[in-house]
């Protein structure tokens, strides 16, 4: 359950002329029109005259004008403050208003041609016979200013200075609204702390949990970064696209996007192709011509799609060779693209070695000397810059770097050398040493001067031998989420589902699970619940699934809330203790995993999604979802429904055990 997002309101207070000369009291517009209309398109209002604290009201303003997600404006007055707010917000930020008057429209010059949503005036207030259809329809402007965030430059002076930047507005922090920066540095640690555990489904029930847009923009790019590199592209471009819709700006979020785009076409993704992630960097460079990542991004695609038309299963060196040869045009574009990088900035020695590394091999493989002349001069270039690099997190590189122009040119001694020299500066990396490594075996596969390949290989393998490789994260084959209803309390009015009814819950979720093929292989996310949550996690332990529990309350609090009430609550409590037993790990609970619960925020919906979002970080195809629901809605909010419709709406995996057709009768 996503915070909701937050709306400033810049308006008269009390009772205040209007223009025919009546007056209106724009308290009751505020509680009658404004707050509710807010309320129905799904904000949280705030107006200046709510804060109680002691303090300057100005600072309150200020923060509130640069971060809201939305300012409304009501110019039904010529009221100072109002215009002095409304010109601040347009001085910061470029979108995120909408304008409302009563009565007649303001003709204001400065804002003659921007749209202003007319509402009826009658005694003083909200005009009754026209409320509801006006509340109606600014709820609606509403929802379209929010969703049509990257659309017309609302703000008069980013219109009219289209090459204008909104200011970075984390740096702007006011000191004394301590409430919101302490929230936000609350928020803030807890994010970190999941991206730092690799706990992603934490990092993206968070995400959703910021006080403003910005920060959840903010949250969603670092989750998607941390995704891209658990190679779980799917959710990571869903995450990327979500920031970028509020940051489109972001050169690091476009370019994780493109990695993504590249990544799910070489894995042969539905609708995903090579194309689409070379058209997202070409977009990305008319922009910013001279990005060296951006066009080493743009060569890897072509370098993938090269290696991939030759490296074949049942291919021999010969077949490999002139496979490669034939395949020219995408190697000369992989070369121009990583050329254009290193011309950009001669310092960026990563694209410099690809380039010159993929001339070599052209002309090997083609016969000629197309671009001996230009090798020659980007060699000592490349050299120089690998050589003098400062930043002491780079060494490594800088000095595999001149291993790798040893390869292309020097003797195997050499190689052995300057590789030598790499190893010694990084502290056992496997993969890093690995990385290196993957690279000469790709040359040794196109009998690239094998005398220079096998000396760096076995410089490698030989560092390696001394190393454990790391062992690979268990990645569950499919995530099994369960939701389902509690066994009834003995004094339930209406029956969901009765104690005498388990058995037959009982049967039909293993059958579930068998249709699933579940074994071993997968993982079992759930609550654990009397009644269904605990029916399910003893028939996935029957077959050997690996599951977790995500409680959203302390254990304590959750035996006596979800199993005790039950009928038979003292049996499912020992029942609880046998499964968690179990258990690889013991249950995580969501105040201890993610801190306090926000305001208006259910910790059932709240647990629901963290269960959704932790599953979805192991990958979008591989969620299932079994309900053993009654198609009805929940006691209270975050029940079955909630989830049911969660998972509906973005995998469609669903395996609905309805209870009114297992427990006939009811």
């Amino acid at each position: 359950m996503a915070t909701k997002p937050h709306a400033f309101v810049a308006m008269p207070f009390g009772i205040k002329p209007g223009p025919d000369g009546t007056s209106i009291d724009f308290n009751r517009v505020y509680a009658d029109y404004i707050a509710p209309a807010l309320a129905k398109a799904g904000l949280e209002a705030f107006r200046a005259d709510e804060e109680t604290r002691a303090g300057d009201i100005r600072t309150d303003m200020f923060q509130e004008l640069l971060v809201a997600d939305l300012v409304i404006a009501d110019l039904t007055t010529p009221n100072p403050n109002v215009w002095y707010e409304l010109g601040v917000r347009h001085a910061l930020r470029a979108r995120g208003v909408v304008l409302v008057c009563g009565g007649s429209v303001t003709t204001a010059f400065d804002l003659y041609t921007d749209r202003k949503l007319r509402y009826g005036v009658k005694d003083g207030g909200p005009d009754p016979a026209t409320v509801q259809q006006d509340i109606a329809a600014l709820a609606k402007m509403i929802r379209d200013t929010m969703e049509s965030w990257h659309g017309r430059k609302i703000s008069p002076v980013y219109s009219l200075m289209p090459n204008l930047q909104e200011p970075d507005w984390k740096s702007l922090r006011i000191g004394n609204v301590n409430e919101f920066w302490q929230a936000h540095e609350n928020w803030n640690a807890g994010i970190e702390r999941a991206r730092k555990a690799g706990q992603i489904g934490d990092l993206l029930t968070l995400a959703d949990e910021a006080p403003v847009t910005a920060f959840r923009a903010d949250a969603w790019i670092r989750a998607g970064i941390a995704l891209r590199k658990l190679e779980r592209f799917d959710v990571a471009l869903e995450m990327l696209e979500r920031g970028l819709a509020v940051e489109h700006g972001n050169r690091l979020a476009q370019r994780e996007k493109g990695v993504c785009l590249q990544r799910l076409a070489l894995a042969g993704a539905p609708n995903h192709s090579m194309d689409r992630a070379r058209d997202h960097y070409r977009a990305l460079l008319e922009s910013t011509p001279k990005d060296p990542e951006t066009w080493a991004l743009l060569g890897r695609v072509d370098k993938d799609a090269w290696v991939a038309a030759w490296d074949l299963p049942d291919s021999d060196a010969a077949k490999m060779r002139a496979d490669a040869a034939y395949e020219d045009a995408l190697l000369r574009a992989a070369i121009e693209s990583y050329e254009s990088a290193f011309r950009a900035h001669p310092g960026h020695y990563y694209s410099g070695i690809n380039a010159l590394t993929l001339m070599r091999l052209h002309d090997e493989l083609m016969g000629d000397q197309r671009y001996a002349d230009e090798a020659a001069v980007m060699a000592g270039a490349i050299g120089f810059a690998a050589t003098h690099e400062m930043d002491p997190g780079d060494q490594f590189y800088a000095k595999a770097t001149l291993g790798d122009l040893a390869v292309l040119m020097d003797t195997p001694d050499a190689v052995r050398t300057h590789y030598k020299a790499a190893i010694a500066k990084i502290d056992g990396d496997w993969f890093a040493l690995n990385s290196c490594r993957a690279q000469l075996m790709l040359l040794r596969k196109l009998g690239f001067r094998p005398e220079a390949v096998n000396a760096g290989i076995e410089t490698f393998d030989r560092a390696m031998e001394r190393l454990t490789r790391p062992a690979d994260k268990w990645k569950p084959r499919q995530v099994i989420l369960f939701s389902g209803h509690m066994v009834d309390a003995p004094d339930r009015g209406s029956p969901r589902f009765p104690a005498d009814q388990e058995t037959v819950a009982a049967k039909a979720i293993a059958q579930a699970l068998d249709a699933l093929n579940a074994d071993g292989r997968d993982l079992a996310l759930t609550q654990g619940a009397a009644g269904g949550d605990l029916l399910f996690l003893e028939a996935c332990q029957a077959r050997q699934v690996r599951c977790q529990l995500l409680l959203p309350f302390a254990e304590a609090e959750f035996i006596q809330r979800s199993i005790l009430p039950s009928a038979g609550g003292d049996a499912w409590r020992q029942r609880y203790f046998a499964v968690k037993d179990k258990l690889p790990e013991p249950p995580r609970e969501m105040p201890a995993a993610l801190g306090t619960l926000p305001k208006d925020v259910d910790p059932f919906e709240r647990c629901n999604l963290w269960l959704l979002y932790s599953a979805l970080a192991c990958g979008l195809d591989k969620v299932r979802f079994i309900a053993l629901w009654n198609g009805g809605g929940a006691d209270g909010p975050g029940g079955t429904k909630h989830m049911y419709d969660e998972v509906n709406r973005r995998t469609g995996r669903v395996t609905w055990l309805d209870t009114r057709m297992l427990f006939k009768g009811l």
